[in-house]
């Protein structure tokens, strides 16, 4: 049993049919396009996660270094905590509730809505990425948001689940980034270890 309950249709249903009924109007290559991304776009942050740490290896800036490194558990921190979000108030999917026609197939009763763990991991790899590396984080941004909208074009979430995704990913990745730098000195000494080639180019 939910502790909350949230009326999607009340708070974001027009504007979440308007958008999936727009989607089945536009062209299909680009229809095509967004559902790809909605699908296999986060392996994007993977990569950039992996460009960020080799360059502040290759800057030999420990505090930087300490913050890319911990980027992937900042991230799985932020997607344990949108997912226990999501156990408390129990959103059907607007697939669901509103019985729409929609680009991804609707996914079962109790694959709960708000919000959205695919915004979530977005925003939380792109803030962990803009305090560690801005030049890397300035693709890192808007492929967050465009992940965002995405899931609502395919019709898996309401706007409103992909905006407190995003601002639950961020909110917690920029805390826990932040805290990260203070690894900087633990960083140094490994340096000095038979873990070099991790934090140090040479």
């Amino acid at each position: 049993m939910s502790l909350l309950a949230l009326d999607g249709p009340a708070v974001g249903g027009n504007l979440y049919t308007w958008l999936t009924d727009l989607a089945q109007q536009a062209p299909g290559w680009l229809d095509g396009l967004v559902t790809a991304w909605s699908t296999y776009g986060l392996a994007l942050f993977a990569l950039l996660m992996l460009v960020a740490w080799w360059r502040a290896r290759a800057a030999a800036d420990p505090a930087r270094t300490a913050m890319v490194l911990a980027a992937p558990l900042v991230v799985v921190i932020a997607f344990l905590a949108d997912t226990g979000i999501k156990s408390v108030f129990r959103e059907q999917r607007p697939c669901q509730t509103l019985h729409t026609v929609t680009l991804e197939a609707c996914p079962p009763l109790g694959d709960w809505s708000f919000p959205s763990n695919h915004a979530a991991i977005a925003a939380a790899a792109a803030a962990a990425l803009w305090a560690a590396d801005r030049r890397v984080a300035a693709i890192a941004v808007p492929a967050a948001l465009l992940m965002a909208f995405s899931r609502v074009w395919v019709g898996a979430h309401y706007p409103h689940d992909v905006v407190l995704g995003l601002v639950v990913g961020a909110v917690i990745a920029w805390l826990l980034t932040r805290a990260a730098r203070r690894a900087a000195p633990l960083v140094q000494r490994m340096g000095a270890t038979p873990l070099r080639p991790l934090v140090a180019a040479r």
